[in-house]
């Protein structure tokens, strides 16, 4: 049976001219960008929980898709039928990886027990259409967050009976990504996090936090998996207030409680906007201190004041995104995760293929316009140029050695007199970026 019969074959790459909505203008995942295949700097993921499992259900009514996948009686039987629509999808789009949460592709089983032996049931299926289709998983997780046990949080919950079936989920969730051979771990804490400081003891909800990151990192090494472990942060909802606020929020945490060097990010773009920042400034932070790991790569609706998650069409975003992304070396296990779900009203099947289209060909785009900028050096020189005085000069060497002293500084200003003021040249640097995005890079 096809699930997609629309799409009869995988989506061709044919060039920026072509008129074709179902092929791609700039995703040509064998070209050579910067001494490696597109798609190896594009490692696209595509998510389960919105792409397969998403109804188009808001906060204002319930669902509006109707899928010809998952329609069984029979729980495992329609989870099976769900993962068959999802490895078509993965190679009728050309994608080379997915993710999912533990719950997206296992139903509910009623006790612990049940539930390890659903999962288990379902990884044997992904394995063979992994085998059989050489799509691979890139990262997985576990949903802490939607079984009503989770109210009060998981590993910040005041009962430790909780903590503990989250720990249980956690444990399988891993084994099974060592089992499919992902690269990756991610921790979302949806309901980690509070609503009041009245009912909410913080001091000790953060040190359960960092309890439970510390036994999930072991519990990694004893199972042998060797991939990363990422935190994905947000700064609220469905809490007023969550503990991975923002990449410095979390890269303190990780700090302060002897984590850092276990746990890299997952950033994602709408959760940065939802922070107030733009989201090249938390890639830009989890970077320099060597933490950006992976991406999330969706964009919000800045005219409306919740997560979004809509697909990538920001051009000049993705192309900031992918200068950091390219000045780093690459995401290493990391990718690009389409953690982006259709709007309501685009409910048709093919509408799948659309929107994950326009978000490969956008960073695709991107990416070349990135590497071009880089090759020319048009934003590096500037920077260099800029901060030249305290790598070129005797007094700025010694202010980032700390070899100095105010003392000695107030010798340097005396002797040196008012510093000449420099433009920061912003509105040429925000037009010259501009006009690298409208050139016909190909």
């Amino acid at each position: 049976m096809s699930y997609f019969p629309e799409v009869e074959k995988p989506i061709p790459y044919e060039g920026p001219d072509s008129k074709n909505s179902l092929a791609f203008r700039y995703y040509d995942k064998d070209r050579e960008v910067a001494g490696k295949r597109m798609s190896e700097h594009l490692k696209f993921a595509v998510c389960y929980w919105h792409t397969m499992r998403g109804t188009g259900a808001d906060v204002f009514g319930g669902g509006s898709f109707v899928r010809p996948w998952g329609r069984e009686s029979d729980p495992i039987k329609a989870a099976r039928s769900t993962m068959d629509a999802a490895f078509e999808l993965f190679e009728k789009l050309g994608v080379e990886y997915y993710c999912f949460h533990d719950r997206d592709i296992a139903p509910e089983g009623g006790s612990v027990s049940a539930n390890h032996q659903n999962l288990s049931a379902m990884v044997e299926h992904a394995a063979r259409r992994q085998k059989e289709t050489g799509v691979r998983l890139l990262w997985a997780t576990a949903n802490l967050f939607s079984h009503p046990r989770f109210t009060h949080g998981a590993a910040t919950n005041p009962d430790p009976l909780v903590f503990s079936h989250a720990a249980a989920q956690v444990r399988r969730a891993m084994d099974a990504t060592l089992e499919l051979g992902g690269t990756g771990y991610v921790f979302w804490g949806g309901r980690e996090g509070y609503s009041t400081l009245l009912n909410t003891d913080l001091k000790q909800e953060r040190e359960q936090m960092a309890a439970f990151l510390h036994l999930a990192s072991d519990y990694a090494k004893s199972i042998g998996f060797e991939g990363t472990l990422l935190i994905e942060p947000k700064p609220m909802e469905p809490t007023t207030h969550q503990y991975d606020y923002d990449a410095a929020t979390t890269i303190g945490f990780l700090r302060e409680f002897d984590l850092f060097d276990r746990f890299k990010l997952n950033i994602e773009s709408n959760h940065a906007t939802l922070a107030a920042h733009t989201w090249e400034h938390d890639l830009m932070v989890a970077s320099i201190a060597g933490r950006l790991g992976s991406l999330d790569i969706n964009r919000g609706d800045l005219n409306l004041g919740w997560d979004t998650d809509q697909f990538p069409t920001d051009l000049k975003s993705a192309t900031l995104a992918m200068l950091i992304v390219l000045e780093q070396g690459g995401l290493g296990d990391g990718g690009l995760n389409f953690d982006a779900k259709l709007r309501r009203g685009s409910f048709d099947t093919v509408d799948l293929f659309h929107a994950h289209i326009g978000g490969m060909d956008t960073f695709a785009h991107a990416l070349l316009v990135a590497q071009k900028m880089r090759e020319d050096g048009v934003l590096s020189k500037p920077l260099a140029k800029r901060y030249a005085g305290f790598r070129e000069t005797e007094l700025g060497r010694k202010i980032l050695a700390r070899e100095t002293t105010f003392g000695e500084l107030e010798e340097a200003a005396a002797a040196g007199g008012e510093p000449p003021r420099v433009s920061g040249r912003q509105e040429a640097l925000e037009n010259l970026v501009n006009d690298y995005l409208s050139r016909n890079i190909d």
